[in-house]
């Protein structure tokens, strides 16, 4: 989804600076949701809306939910923010993303204004501008959460957020854990990304990158660099021989551990689910992919 001059645009981020701090896992994940893990799946909802259309940045947004028959399924479910990479949208990344939804997320997918498939001006440099759009989304959602008349009002647990994304959303994705950020924001997925100046400072949180060793537009270094500067619990998925994502694509033969070990990221860092902590270096365990995990530096 990315060029080649990615890299060029974002591989500052490989100098930025991170906060000193340590944390044990079960500090790192902090006080997430009280609400168990879901046994089952859920089917899946999905409804766009469009934040601040008349502004400057309006920024489209796909959001995906359990649901039921009369709508949105019953309780609060932690939310995920998903981020796609230059000149891609959501609905590209939704084998992956209505998936986490089953799981018993919801999972919103902005498509950034500079940076999305069609833009009018599109421009790589706008990445730096992501992690505030992202930022705005939370806030709508928690206006749209407090809404009594809006169909997600009382669904959307955002005291546990997790961040995600794909090559710039990745790197996206990492700017949002900046100094000062909220504490909600609870976990990190970076796919095919690396960090942007300024990236995992502030409070920590359990990040899990993944990445294909034989990626030609993020190279692996990039990530790995990433993956050793973040401050709290890591993980690393490596995707033995694979190129920047087709691993994202169902049916390919890395999708499924990918999916098996985000979503057992997800429960561990959303729900507090230890069985899917425990569960994450078997999930990674195939012939394609090599799972390590760092505790806190």
């Amino acid at each position: 989804m990315g060029a080649r001059r990615l890299v060029a645009v974002l591989v500052t981020a490989l100098l930025a600076g991170c906060a000193p701090a340590t944390a044990t896992i079960d500090e790192a994940t902090g006080p997430v949701s009280a609400r168990r893990a879901p046994e089952g799946s859920y089917a899946v909802g999905v409804r766009t809306l469009t934040l601040d259309p008349r502004s400057a940045r309006p920024l489209p947004v796909t959001i995906w939910f359990p649901a039921s028959a009369d709508g949105v399924a019953a309780g609060r479910f932690p939310v995920v923010v998903y981020s796609h990479g230059l000149g891609s949208r959501p609905d590209l990344h939704a084998g992956l993303t209505t998936r986490w939804a089953a799981a018993g997320f919801v999972v919103a997918a902005p498509a950034y204004p500079h940076t999305r498939q069609g833009a009018a001006h599109f421009t790589r440099a706008d990445v730096r501008n992501q992690p505030a759009d992202a930022w705005r989304l939370i806030r709508h959602l928690g206006r749209l959460d407090r809404n009594r008349e809006d169909p997600l009002a009382g669904h959307l647990d955002l005291t546990s957020v997790a961040a995600a994304g794909h090559s710039a959303g990745g790197f996206t994705t990492s700017g949002m854990f900046s100094e000062g950020h909220p504490a909600r924001l609870r976990a990190g997925i970076v796919i095919a990304g690396g960090g942007l100046p300024g990236s995992f400072a502030g409070p920590v949180a359990p990040v899990l990158f993944v990445h294909g060793t034989a990626d030609a537009v993020v190279p692996l270094t990039v990530g790995r660099a990433a993956y050793g500067r973040t401050p709290g619990p890591a993980a690393f998925l490596s995707l033995l021989g694979q190129d920047h994502g087709a691993y994202l694509t169902p049916g390919h033969p890395g999708f499924a551990p990918v999916l098996a070990t985000t979503t057992d990221f997800l429960r561990w860092t959303l729900y507090g689910d230890k069985t899917a902590g425990a569960r994450l270096p078997a999930a990674a365990r195939t012939p394609l992919t090599r799972y390590e995990f760092r505790p806190a530096h």
